[in-house]
């Protein structure tokens, strides 16, 4: 037994040993401390670079072993004389290693891992996030702080800001979820009856089967009603609906549709400055080039014809500009598109040959008195054939805004309009990679598009939550912008919808010096002083880009009135110091 035991020590260090220049050194080390026979491990001689047997049938298995050894002494002496350093290696030999662990580094490291994901910066839950989390276990642990709690005013999760769900959404999950509930007399009929058709689509009539890559397809059409009815009549048609996990999800999947060609002919997509920091990731990532259009912060955040232009003059000298992202209403900066400026966007697409990607999840957000929201497929329709015959059109919407706020679902949908047949193949094909998008946020989109209507039991109570959140959110867009705009240095433009406040700032010249010092940007450093100073966290306005000499921070309205009170009294009060530590 014991000289079986040996024999397999033996094989392990051999293995291990044909990957070390000192080889024979393991061999005869081994070989000397164990009983085994050495013809049984004569294949390894084969690998040997100083003696081979095969070639020598008069040598008994004792020679062979002699050979090896004198063989392997004499080149490991050399080897240690030439590389001293590697002498180390045998008599240092853990067990770990011994048991055949590699002793070799990582194979992913910094230097190896695909350095496009490297890159990769997204703000919104960048470093201002990690230092708030830890701040938050500081807290826990009972490490005295200015404050009481961290307040995370920088995303738009409205749920985890105190928003309640709406009852109806979470009755028609909740009968998905459990089956058995749909004969419990508490859930209203309107609600049921809409979960046993979500079930019916569904394999085994269960929410937790796959569904077809593109989507159930009773939710697909009721998708397709839904837009209809939005754009006044306009046809929709189910199989240009795909369901995502989110609107995030479906922008990234047609940018790496679009994305393609090297040097001057990758692609380029235009993003509108700033932007929600979702675009410029996925771009990195998938190596396509930005190209950066301002919006006008003068005219409250308005889009330009003429900047848009300037901008793919310019990208045409270096890129293969083939798309254009529009997000109405605004995200970081809350502005409406006008009908005008949206008929604008698409006579310019089209004159230039550009796909039209329409960010439209803030569609129910609008606030701002005279402000509408137009989807831009139904302008492209009312402005006749010419073109919305050619025009090639991708819309987004979500779950995860609006009045619902229903964020971790993941639910989401995009349509796509003229797309080439052969390429809606293809993009079918793609999305199937990934099996299918969460059906539990399939289903709560088809609540959304498909809600209460007039004469069925829960429409009361549906429409009176709906329109209690955003009178809510229309009371705060105001109250923000009020309270900025008395803070010295602040400037804010109305928030006309969405659920942000992006105000410019005014950061004394030796802040700037101070950060640009650190390596930091100089709205990262306020930010950053905000949230160890008052347990504030936002986001700097360079994480979804300004113009050079500006600078901003993004803050979500979603806090409960009064909480967003304290918020605005804290930010005040703590710009006031600010600006008299650096004056």
């Amino acid at each position: 037994m014991r000289e079986k035991e040996g024999g397999r020590a033996l094989l392990l260090l051999l293995k291990h040993a044909l990957y070390f220049d000192n080889f024979c050194l393991f061999w005869h080390c081994a070989a000397a401390s164990t009983k085994c026979k050495v013809n049984e491990y004569s294949f390894f001689f084969k690998k040997n670079p100083f003696c081979n047997i095969n070639n020598n049938s008069n040598r008994s298995p004792e020679h062979a072993y002699a050979a090896v050894t004198h063989a392997a002494v004499t080149h490991t002496l050399l080897s240690l004389t030439a590389h001293p350093q590697r002498g180390t290696s045998a008599a240092n030999m853990s067990q770990k290693e011994v048991n055949g662990s590699s002793h070799r580094g990582k194979v992913l490291t910094l230097e190896t891992m695909n350095q496009n994901v490297r890159q990769v910066e997204y703000a919104v839950r960048g470093p201002m996030v990690l230092r708030a989390v830890q701040i938050e276990e500081e807290l826990k642990k009972g490490v005295k702080k200015p404050f009481t709690e961290v307040i995370k005013a920088n995303v738009g999760d409205a749920h985890a800001m105190g928003q309640k769900p709406i009852t109806f959404i979470r009755q028609v999950l909740a009968l998905c979820a459990y089956p058995a509930l749909l004969e419990d007399d508490k859930f209203p009929e309107d609600a049921k009856l809409r979960a046993r058709r979500i079930l019916d689509g569904c394999g085994g009539q269960s929410i937790g089967a796959y569904s077809a890559s593109q989507g159930i397809e009773c939710i697909r059409k009721d998708v397709a009603s839904y837009i209809e009815k939005r754009d006044g009549g306009i046809p929709s048609n189910h199989e240009n609906i795909y369901l995502s996990t989110g609107a995030s999800d479906a922008i990234v999947t047609m940018l790496k549709l679009l994305i393609c060609g090297e040097g001057r002919t990758r692609t380029g997509v235009m993003i509108s400055i700033p932007q929600y920091p979702l675009y410029s990731a996925a771009l990195t990532e998938l190596q396509g080039v930005q190209i950066n259009y301002y919006l006008d912060e003068d005219k409250c955040w308005g889009l330009d014809v003429g900047e848009l232009r300037r901008s793919l003059t310019a990208a045409r000298e270096h890129c293969n500009p083939r798309a254009l992202c529009i997000i109405n209403p605004g995200n970081p900066t809350g502005q409406v598109q006008s009908r005008q400026c949206i008929e604008d966007v698409i006579r310019f697409a089209k004159e230039e040959g550009l796909l039209l990607m329409a960010d439209e999840v803030y569609q129910d957000n609008v606030y701002a008195e005279g402000c509408v929201f137009h989807s831009f497929k139904k302008v492209l329709f009312e402005m006749g054939p010419e073109f919305s015959s050619v025009v090639e059109l991708v819309s987004f919407h979500s779950t995860s805004k609006c009045y619902m706020g229903e964020c971790g679902f993941r639910g989401g949908y995009m349509e796509v309009v003229n797309l080439d047949p052969e390429v809606k193949a293809q993009l079918t094909k793609l999305v199937s990679v990934r099996l299918c998008s969460p059906v539990s946020g399939q289903a709560l989109m088809d609540v959304v598009v498909n809600p209460p209507q007039p004469g069925e039991p829960s429409y009361a109570t549906f429409t009176k939550e709906r329109a209690a959140v955003l009178a809510d959110l229309a009371e705060k867009a105001k109250l923000t912008e009020e309270s900025f705009n008395n803070v010295p240095g602040f400037h804010c433009n109305p928030v006309q919808g969405a659920m942000y406040t992006f105000p410019r700032i005014t950061i004394p010249q030796k802040a700037i010096d101070q950060a640009k010092a650190a390596g930091q940007a100089p709205d990262q450093m306020y930010c950053m002083k905000l949230l160890e100073t008052t347990g504030i966290c936002l986001v700097p306005g360079s994480g979804f880009g300004q113009r050079e000499g500006t600078f901003h921070f993004r803050m979500t309205i979603l806090p409960p009135k009064e909480k967003l009170k304290y918020v605005l009294e804290k930010i005040a009060e703590f710009n006031a110091q600010f600006l008299q530590d650096y004056s």
